[in-house]
C-alpha cells in the first residue's frame, strides 16, 4: 500500500534564507503530478515550483518555491 511521501515546501526569501512554508505527505499520483505542473496553490498564494531535492537523510522531497505576484 502507497504509504506517500513527505513533502517540504521552501521558499526563498529575498536575503537568499530559505524558509519552510508547508510540509504535509503527498500521494505517489501527486508526486507524479510534478512531471506536468509548474504552480502550487498553498493556501491563499500561489507558488512557481523551481527545484526540487530528494533528501534521504530526512525521507522527504524538498521542493523550492517562489510566490508569484499577480497584479490585479
Amino acid at each position: 500500500m502507497d504509504q506517500g511521501l513527505k513533502v517540504v515546501l521552501m521558499q526563498k526569501m529575498a536575503d537568499g534564507s530559505l524558509q519552510q512554508i508547508e510540509e504535509r505527505t503527498w500521494s505517489s499520483n501527486m508526486v507524479k503530478a510534478l512531471d506536468s505542473v509548474n504552480y502550487i496553490v498553498v493556501g491563499e498564494t500561489e507558488y512557481e515550483t523551481v527545484e526540487g531535492r530528494l533528501n534521504l537523510n530526512l525521507d522527504r522531497l524538498e521542493l523550492l518555491v517562489v510566490p508569484m505576484n499577480h497584479s490585479e
